[in-house]
């Protein structure tokens, strides 16, 4: 085919339809595609593979294609175009607002500050430009848009994936595969799998932006211990910091005037000393931004190393946040991210157990496009990409600066995991941080949401991921935060957070009954802890996720892939309530094909998820703890057991030291249980172990369940074959009906949260702190935003002349700017 003459993009500017050339990669059933065998031999390296080597190199297979894209090049864009059978669903691309099943929605991959985003937003925080397709079958089919630029993903044509993007890409098919989870196996050989957390970062993590003195960090942590809620992790935003400078603490109260918060964070070590004597952790927030200031330790050495992006001149490009204006590093290097690391290396010593990075979009303040210019330059390697612009780096920039970090940690102490969160990412950002799903809103729209948010992450590859319980911006309900609190408690990734003048989203904030159902959740969570962390194991060694739709029960049912409001936790069906006048007791509620049996403990409540455990399932209990690292081997450990129609069961549980990397060399115990039911007796017993971790004496307890919550029980110690006998057919009724009687009773006895506004009565509120106008507005100001403040329902007053923390009115801050502040 005649070719037009290539312009410097790599690809022809007319309107040509080119040959398309492909190769099997990685294992059977991946395919590269190409353009052309020029675009192949052009292409940029991959950013998405762990190892892009692995992209560029064939292997010996007999296996063709079953689903071939066809190639168009329209205007100097390459337009890609897989046409699927009809009746196929698609999932997928990344990190996405509004419906789950994502046919007639189009994303554009551009990671933007998007705070206050709606179902409708077509480009959020990360981008993914990977899509899941679920083929009338059941099978499983993964398509992945190799490209780091801007992306158009279209849907809107029923069964039809369309990619849409400047410069040749390469595109790589996975499968199609036996099912889903197959699929994203496949997908993990490619991108890398989940980074293995550390253990106690699976319990729940309480933020706030900001906490602004030690003495109120101190006070948030030791209420969660006094009202026995269970909690790991406290997370510091960047009112921390003196100025707002990255690596820095305000010791001195000079950032808000010392007469009203006192010396903020005069001991940093002292606080993290207290809130570990607390058993909970600290997680501290990291910025790209570096304040342009002569003397200020991080822009000198900086500017030493010539580390920043730079202007199209050569010169350092300056961009306003929230020190005011700041240049960037450009992690694009690999000088530039050893010269970060080594930052976090020492920041580390302060007792930071973990880090936030935030702001990585990159977001620029007072510009319309909220980011830096594409014409920006990145002097980054070649295994990257060389010396490209913006608009090439743009999407990689959160995942490089996530990188960066994480081996920063590793350089700290290469004896324990970091645990690293990052707003902004890549496909493939997993293997160096956490996510979330950014500033959302305290609304019952947004509650719904955020199920398949976290859903659509897990399945890019994604899976330790979770939403700002109650919502970011606003002030949540107390009915919403409860029910929020219910679903978030069982996500990969559980925090609860809030943006300043709002009220703080703990769980006491909202009432004794809200206060109770979030109790309840986060205990469930805890106990859950020995499954949670066996997914997240197996998600970290094989690729597999640890949150899923519902339909990933048996993706051949076309009547699970829309549902919303349930998913799946390895074996665990959680069915929640997102509908503001709809509790668990008016639920509808629709299960798999095959046996699901219900339970729960002893918490049964209308404001908290319903859940199943799959038959032929067995899953690991633990105990009801405060702390995750409260656990001890020895304690007693408990199975849920849901045989199958042929009287089967089977699970696993992994344990080790629960830090470390002492399980990559076999201290670890991987036991697999089995369940067999032969002449009404049901054995329990180990069928196979792995790993050199001794087992722990300890007692093993069995609950059998037998439908309505009923279950029967038996002690023993774990390691020994344990026996139940199940009774006559017509007892097991009577005890499924006793049991279903007494589970309705509970939820009718239980509180429900109150469906009101706000709690009544005295509210203590952090911005009560502020006593004067002009103490905000210095605050503010110093982010360089045009605010307006007023208090609703009079002026903040004290109750108590002796304590300046009390107020007798709710009063919200109103502030109003160009453009939202976020985190603040």
């Amino acid at each position: 085919m005649a070719r037009s003459k290539r312009r410097r993009s790599g690809i022809a500017a007319s309107h040509v339809r080119p040959k398309m050339i492909f190769q099997p990669i990685l294992e059977d059933g991946v395919f590269r595609f190409d353009c052309s065998v020029k675009d192949r031999e052009a292409a940029s390296p991959s950013i998405s593979f762990l190892n892009g080597k692995d992209r560029d190199t064939p292997i010996s297979t007999e296996k063709v294609p079953v689903y071939n894209p066809t190639f168009e090049i329209r205007l100097e864009q390459q337009i890609v175009k897989l046409e699927l059978p009809v009746g196929s669903s698609l999932y997928g691309t990344g990190e996405v607002s509004g419906q789950l099943e994502r046919t007639g929605q189009r994303v554009f991959t551009w990671n933007t500050d998007a705070w206050g985003y709606g179902s409708g937003n077509t480009s959020l925080y990360q981008s993914h430009p990977w899509v899941l397709a679920v083929l009338p079958s059941g099978e499983g089919l993964g398509i992945l848009a190799d490209t780091t630029r801007r992306c158009e993903i279209d849907l809107r044509k029923e069964s039809t994936i369309q990619f849409v993007s400047p410069s040749s890409y390469p595109v790589v098919t996975f499968g199609p595969f036996a099912s889903p989870t197959e699929v994203l196996s496949s997908l993990s050989k490619a991108i890398g799998t989940v980074f293995m957390p550390p253990k106690w970062s699976l319990g729940y993590h309480q933020c706030h932006s900001s906490y602004l003195s030690d003495q109120r960090v101190l006070e948030v942590a030791k209420t969660f211990q006094k009202k026995c809620i269970p909690c790991d992790v406290i997370w510091m935003d960047t009112d921390y910091m003196d100025g707002l400078r990255v690596f820095t603490f305000d010791k001195a109260g000079a950032f808000l005037r010392s007469h009203v918060f006192g010396k903020r964070f005069q001991d940093p070590m002292s606080l993290v000393k207290d809130l570990r004597s607390s058993g909970c952790k600290v997680i501290w927030m990291l910025d790209p931004g570096i304040k342009l200031e002569e003397g200020y330790f991080v822009y000198d050495s900086g500017s030493k190393d010539d580390v920043w992006i730079q202007n199209e001149d050569g010169t350092p490009f300056i961009g306003e946040v929230w020190p005011g204006p700041c240049v960037f590093p450009d992690y694009t290097q690999s000088k530039v991210r050893a010269w970060w690391a080594n930052l976090v290396k020492d920041f580390i010593s302060n007792g930071v157990d973990g880090i936030w990075n935030d702001m990585n979009e990159p977001t620029i303040f007072k510009v319309e496009t909220n980011t830096m210019p594409d014409s920006n330059v990145h002097r980054g390697d070649s295994e990257l990409g060389g010396r490209q612009n913006h608009s090439f780096y743009h999407n990689v920039y959160g995942l490089l600066m996530a990188r960066s970090t994480y081996e920063g940690m590793k350089l700290a102490n290469e004896e324990k995991r970091p645990f690293v969160l990052t707003r902004a990412g890549f496909i493939g950002s997993q293997r160096y941080a956490a996510t979330w799903t950014g500033d959302n809103l305290s609304t019952w729209e947004h509650l719904h949401m955020s199920i398949s948010m976290v859903l659509q992450l897990g399945l890019s590859g994604q899976p330790f991921s979770g939403a700002d319980i109650g919502g970011f911006a606003g002030n949540a309900t107390p009915k919403l935060f409860g029910r929020w609190m219910g679903v978030g408690s069982l996500f990969p990734f559980c925090r609860g957070h809030s943006e300043a003048c709002t009220t703080d989203h703990v769980p006491w904030a909202f009432g004794e009954e809200c206060e109770e159902v979030c109790r309840l959740a986060l205990k469930r969570r805890y106990r859950l802890i020995p499954l949670i962390y066996t997914l997240f194991y197996f998600a970290h060694t094989r690729g597999t996720p640890v949150a899923t739709p519902t339909f990933f029960a048996d993706p051949k049912d076309p009547s699970l892939r829309k549902l919303e409001n349930s998913f799946l936790l390895g074996p665990v069906l959680v069915y929640a309530s997102t509908i503001h006048a709809q509790g668990l007791d008016k639920l509808e509620i629709t299960l798999p094909k095959g046996i699901w049996l219900g339970f729960d403990f002893d918490d049964a409540h209308p404001d908290l998820p319903a859940l199943y455990l799959k038959g032929g399932s067995i899953i690991p209990v633990g105990l009801s703890l405060q702390h995750v690292e409260e656990a001890n081997p020895s304690d007693d450990l408990t199975l849920l057991v849901a045989l199958d129609e042929h009287g089967k069961a089977e699970g696993v549980l992994f344990e080790d030291d629960g830090d470390g990397y002492g399980f990559t060399k076999g201290n670890y115990l991987l036991t697999h249980y089995v369940a067999d039911l032969k002449s009404s007796v049901v054995t329990v017993s180990i069928h196979k172990t792995e790993g050199s971790w001794e087992r722990p004496k300890r007692r093993l307890h069995i609950q059998l369940l037998l439908g309505g919550g009923a279950m029967l029980d038996t002690w023993g110690t774990d390691g020994e074959v344990l026996q139940l006998i199940l009774p006559s057919e017509d007892e097991v009724l009577k005890l499924v009906s006793t049991s279903e009687k007494h589970y309705k009773d509970r939820l009718e006895s239980a509180i429900p949260i109150p469906d009101v506004e706000e709690v009544s009565g005295p509210k203590r509120t952090e911005i009560a702190l502020i006593e004067r106008r002009s103490d905000i507005e210095d605050h503010v100001s110093q982010m360089s935003k045009e605010v307006s403040i007023r208090t609703d329902g009079g002026n903040i007053e004290t109750g108590d002349s002796n304590d300046p923390f009390y107020t007798t009115e709710r009063s919200t801050i109103v502030i109003s700017v160009k453009s939202p502040i976020n985190n603040y």
